[in-house]
């Protein structure tokens, strides 16, 4: 164990594809050994381009070329190599004052639990920045016969807990809960995928205009309709039923997923109109959530911490206000940090437990047989 600070920066790239988010953070030593303090020093995003997201989204999508993968995978690690340097000159610490990157990568590939797969060559980071690097999280746990994910609740169970019994729901590309006890720990600490975050809505956006990146403040599902009988057959899914622990990714909500969404919803009323169908889109995933808390989540729960890029979306807060009440819905912000910054900094905490050699993973949360140390470790 150190005892003093350690400053580790996380790299994100999410299932919404948008770009790459690095958070450096200094992690304090607390009054218990587990539960350091974090301090976010710098945060950065860094948006890939429309070519490069393209490529990321098909390698997902199509079979490839294995060395269509191996390129994609190299070029990754450059870019989230060059996204960890800019935040560490951001935060304004020499480089030989970062102990460590922790880099999730990106997810090409999620079988749990046969198999998982991450972008992003650590070596190439490595390189990149001088700088040791502590990769490939998932696979550990995913050996142990766990889900792989998700990963986050450890840092919601020892950094985020609040003095009640507190969900805190990320909605990313893909919506996932972590139900954590009155003063956290990780006994006790629950967690699986909800279903659809904002994917599902962003894939509808870029389909009906192609202008924008996503449903920039929720205008246009404010203007619609959705569509009840679309909602209610898709999520008649056998995912949605299925008891925790579960995970899912791009390889369930697939582009033909989101074609079939838009289909049934012409389908359904002749006068379907663009906004209907984004609106249609929210609405899925505001009841999928919604339909989790029912089904999965008996626990008292004072209030619910929401986070990622759907907190941003008015629309679909407003649904989970509504469908979730009377239960509080509050935003990571006006309690922590930036919250598009949570996840950056709860993988930069798997890289602080890695070197600490302590577990990473909730096995409650994954399914896997046991705490496991997290990572790979490529020297600088």
């Amino acid at each position: 164990m150190h005892a003093r600070p350690l400053v580790v920066v996380g790299l994100m790239s999410g299932t919404s594809h948008d770009g790459i988010s690095a958070a450096v953070v200094r992690f304090v030593p607390g009054a218990q050994a587990t539960r350091p303090l974090p301090e976010l020093l710098a945060f950065v995003q860094q948006p890939y381009d429309d070519a490069f997201r393209a490529r990321l989204l098909a390698a997902i999508a199509h079979p490839a070329h294995p060395g269509d993968y191996t390129r994609l995978d190299f070029e990754l690690g450059d870019r989230l190599g060059a996204a960890a340097v800019l935040a560490m000159a951001e935060s304004g610490l020499a480089r030989s004052e970062v102990d460590a990157i922790a880099s999730h990568g990106h997810t090409v590939w999620h079988d749990a639990p046969r198999a998982t797969w991450q972008f992003g060559q650590p070596a190439v980071i490595a390189e990149r920045t001088g700088r040791p690097v502590i990769a490939d999280f998932r696979t550990r746990d995913v050996a142990a016969q766990g889900q792989g994910a998700p990963l986050v609740p450890i840092a919601d169970a020892l950094l985020f807990a609040g003095a009640e019994w507190r969900a805190l729901q990320n909605i990313g590309g893909i919506g996932n809960v972590t139900v954590v006890p009155p003063g956290g720990g990780v006994d006790g600490t629950r967690a699986f995928d909800t279903g659809p975050g904002v994917g599902v809505v962003d894939a509808v956006v870029r389909a009906v205009r192609p202008d924008l990146p996503y449903d920039i403040d929720g205008a246009l599902a404010l203007r619609g309709t959705a569509i009840t009988r679309v909602v209610d057959d898709a999520l008649a899914h056998p995912y949605f039923s299925a008891p925790p622990p579960k995970s899912t990714g791009r390889e369930l909500f697939t582009p033909a997923f989101v074609d079939d969404l838009m289909a049934q919803c012409r389908a359904a009323h002749p006068w379907c109109r663009d906004v209907d169908m984004v609106a249609t889109a929210v609405e899925l995933t505001a009841r999928s959530i919604a339909l989790a808390y029912a089904q999965f989540i008996p626990e008292p729960l004072a209030d619910v911490v929401i986070s990622g890029g759907g907190a941003r979306n008015p629309a679909l807060v407003q649904r989970l206000d509504a469908l979730l009440a009377p239960r509080l819905v509050r935003q990571f912000d006006t309690l922590f940090f930036d919250g598009d910054a949570k996840e950056a900094v709860a993988f930069a905490f798997l890289g602080w437990l890695h070197v600490q050699g302590l577990p990473g993973n909730v096995p409650a949360a994954t399914g896997a047989r046991g705490p496991r140390v997290l990572g790979t470790y490529t020297p600088a």
